[in-house]
């Protein structure tokens, strides 16, 4: 990968920063103040925003099936909870989605299998994303991956990702992360920029 990134060729990425999941997290203050200046930098070099949140129809709960992971995770205790329109699954207003954005609703962990979030990358001429999440071991950890195999230059802002389980945070970016994508900060950004 080279040395710098051309904003007008990238997006950044923010998934999953919805009320429900980033006030479980332990650093969410530093979390939402770093991603949110990662957008302005980001708005003011000329690159795209996207916003991946994870949020279920009515149509969604009969469609997932009995053996998916995501079954449990929208039992019928926590559908209300898990609805498109349930505060919890808006995406925080520190970091909130403006007009022209990207924004996908997603019904699994990764940002790519339910969504049509690569077209929308590939008609904005989007090459290399630039990705901001929680939790690293979900949809930080399945996109890259995904990313990676649909051909894009992956940038991982480790400071501006975060799990409830920070030790597994260090050693999912230091360990297997860091083989798949660079990993940066939202402090070295603006020079990764160009």
């Amino acid at each position: 990968m080279t040395d710098t990134i051309d904003p007008r060729h990238s997006a950044l990425l923010v998934m999953d920063y919805q009320n429900g999941i980033i006030g479980s997290l332990p650093d969410a203050e530093n979390l939402l103040d770093r991603t949110a200046g990662a957008i302005s930098l980001m708005r003011e070099r000329g690159g795209h925003i996207g916003y991946v949140r994870v949020a279920f129809t009515e149509q969604d709960y009969d469609r997932i099936p009995p053996s998916s992971i995501m079954a449990a995770m929208v039992d019928p205790e926590r559908r209300a909870a898990m609805h498109a329109e349930a505060p919890g699954t808006a995406v925080h207003e520190r970091v909130a989605p403006e007009p022209g954005d990207i924004q996908v609703r997603k019904t699994r962990i990764g940002a790519f299998s339910t969504t049509d979030l690569d077209e929308q990358l590939r008609a904005r001429d989007v090459h290399t994303l630039v990705l901001a999440g929680v939790a690293t071991s979900g949809v930080v950890l399945s996109t890259v991956i995904e990313a990676v195999d649909r051909d894009y230059r992956v940038v991982l802002l480790t400071d501006a990702c975060g799990d409830a389980d920070p030790e597994l945070h260090t050693l999912l970016t230091e360990r297997m992360l860091g083989k798949r994508s660079r990993l940066s900060s939202t402090e070295e950004l603006p020079s990764l920029l160009g």
